[in-house]
């Protein structure tokens, strides 16, 4: 959860690595003529974060208010359905499309994402996933409950995860999920430390 101004330029370093922006001179150049919608959405996502955190004051109040209707617009066009304060740095969308999260979820730092993706609450239960870090959700995953996923974990396409994975490295697939088998994850998510 973004607390600082620094800690909020350290995230959309981080999102900006994972997404494999460039740095080069004329990126802007280029965002201009072919916006990339998906790091829009990403930056926005993290002022966000910051204003709701840090900036208190009335101005702050305010700008967030304004930043939360460009928000919402953007997050129609793109099928997201993302709250504030859910993903730490690091985060990589793969592409637009539907991506569905519960605001009680939790999920670490250097997480990617696919489409038609729902991490929700169950039952009627407010209690929604705890997810680790470097962690890839490959698309159709749903993972669902008062659950928890470990660190460096793989979720295979399609699958239902409803209960707790905890062991390091290793791809969990299936409806209901179970372990599959050990995997280097740093080979799916190149900037996971």
């Amino acid at each position: 959860m973004i607390s600082s101004k620094a800690e909020y330029k350290a995230y959309v370093l981080a999102d900006k690595k994972a997404l494999n922006i460039g740095n080069g001179r004329f990126t802007w150049i280029k965002q201009m003529i072919a916006p990339d919608y998906i790091w829009k959405f990403q930056k926005r996502l993290r002022k966000l974060e910051y204003y709701k955190n840090c900036r208190k004051d009335i101005i702050g109040k305010i700008y967030y208010n304004l930043l939360k209707l460009r928000h919402r617009k953007l997050a129609l066009k793109l099928g997201f359905s993302i709250p504030e304060n859910v993903f730490g740095p690091g985060l990589s969308i793969a592409h637009h499309g539907t991506i569905v999260v519960n605001s009680k979820a939790k999920v670490g730092k250097n997480c990617r994402i696919h489409v038609c993706t729902n991490i929700g609450a169950s039952g009627g239960s407010h209690k929604a996933p705890q997810i680790g870090d470097n962690v890839y959700i490959a698309p159709g995953v749903k993972i669902f409950g008062d659950i928890e996923i470990g660190n460096n974990i793989a979720i295979a396409a399609n699958s239902s995860v409803g209960k707790s994975f905890m062991e390091e490295n290793i791809l969990i697939a299936g409806s209901p999920a179970k372990k599959i088998k050990e995997v280097e994850i740093k080979k799916l998510i190149p900037h996971a430390d």
